[in-house]
């Protein structure tokens, strides 16, 4: 039998109802690609609520060919306009400036991690993986790029977008844009971390450190730090935090006990395993609601080399920490 139309059926036979629903079909490979680019969530947001204004403003004739195509120019164009602002800004910010995490998986707090290849065919043969793409010590390495290379970059061997369409987002020729992408690969290549790709091993060793850490144990939290281990607190001067990266194993191993000891003083804190931007990290808060941060972690070899702390408020504050926790 014939179901009934609803109020909703009819918006959606509209030339309205059809852009929107073309467009939610698209909305979280939109966010993805904003988030990759930009690095953090509210511009990523922000971006897919401007490529949604473009996108309903669009005359009824002619037809868009392809709205995936479309929509994906338009908001790699207002992100890599928007990047060079925010890198300006960034250059004068307070200590490192990291990511916006992201918390994944269950309890996270409906943070969203689409996958790129879902919406899509496969890509190139060296494309990375999704892990990669959106972890933050990649997300950090793409910092050093010019907004172009991380545009293209992002683009091609994420997304798998063809050169002709990511030279209309950038302003270039699709030679060039492939020199871009060339060039910002053979950079993350050679500035990435060395990372395990075992996820087993990555979260027995985040559970060793956070056992070492709130044990005490010194010896144990040395075994499991790599000698050159290189720790990035990102308070934004907001919040009291390392200016400068803190680098080595026995520094790095004092500075995290160093965290504990101060924190306890301020109230009971409470810490919790959850993966963030795709690998096992940490989030803690305290009772009274006064701090909390999120930790990612590189490992390789069964040992930390890299921690990125992001603590700045402003950057947690699409994450239910306290509620999490």
């Amino acid at each position: 039998m014939a179901q009934p139309r609803t109020s909703a059926d009819d918006n959606l036979d509209t030339p309205a109802g059809d852009r929107l629903a073309q467009f939610e079909e698209q909305r979280g490979r939109l966010w993805a690609i904003a988030y990759r680019i930009m690095g953090t969530v509210t511009d990523a947001d922000d971006a897919v609520q401007e490529t949604w204004l473009r996108w309903q403003a669009l005359p009824d004739e002619p037809p868009v060919v392809s709205p995936r195509g479309f929509l994906t120019t338009v908001v790699s164009r207002i992100c890599y306009d928007l990047l060079g602002s925010a890198r300006a800004r960034r250059e004068t910010y307070v200590g490192p400036w990291l990511p916006e995490p992201l918390l994944t998986g269950a309890g996270a707090g409906g943070a969203r991690l689409p996958d790129p290849q879902s919406a899509g065919g496969p890509g190139p043969e060296d494309r990375v993986t999704l892990d990669e793409s959106v972890g933050m010590a990649l997300l950090t390495v793409l910092e050093r790029l010019t907004p172009a290379e991380r545009t293209s970059f992002i683009l091609h061997d994420v997304f798998a977008v063809p050169f002709p369409e990511i030279a209309e987002a950038v302003g270039r020729t699709p030679d060039s844009v492939r020199q871009l992408a060339s060039r910002a690969r053979k950079r993350v290549r050679t500035e990435a971390p060395r990372r395990t790709v075992d996820r087993a091993e990555h979260r027995r060793t985040v559970e060793a450190f956070l056992t070492a850490v709130v044990g005490g144990d010194l010896d144990a939290l040395l075994a499991v730090l790599d000698p050159e281990v290189v720790w990035r607190s990102d308070g934004g001067g907001k919040v009291s935090a390392a200016r400068r990266p803190v680098l080595g194993r026995e520094k790095v191993a004092r500075y995290a006990r160093g965290l504990v000891t101060r924190g306890s003083e301020l109230g009971p804190i409470r810490a919790e395993l959850v993966d963030v931007n795709g690998a096992t990290g940490l989030v803690f808060a305290d009772a009274a609601g006064r701090q909390a941060g999120v930790f990612a972690f590189t490992v390789h070899d069964g040992r930390i080399i890299e921690v990125d702390a992001v603590i700045n408020p402003d950057k947690l504050g699409h994450l239910d920490l306290f509620g999490l926790l």
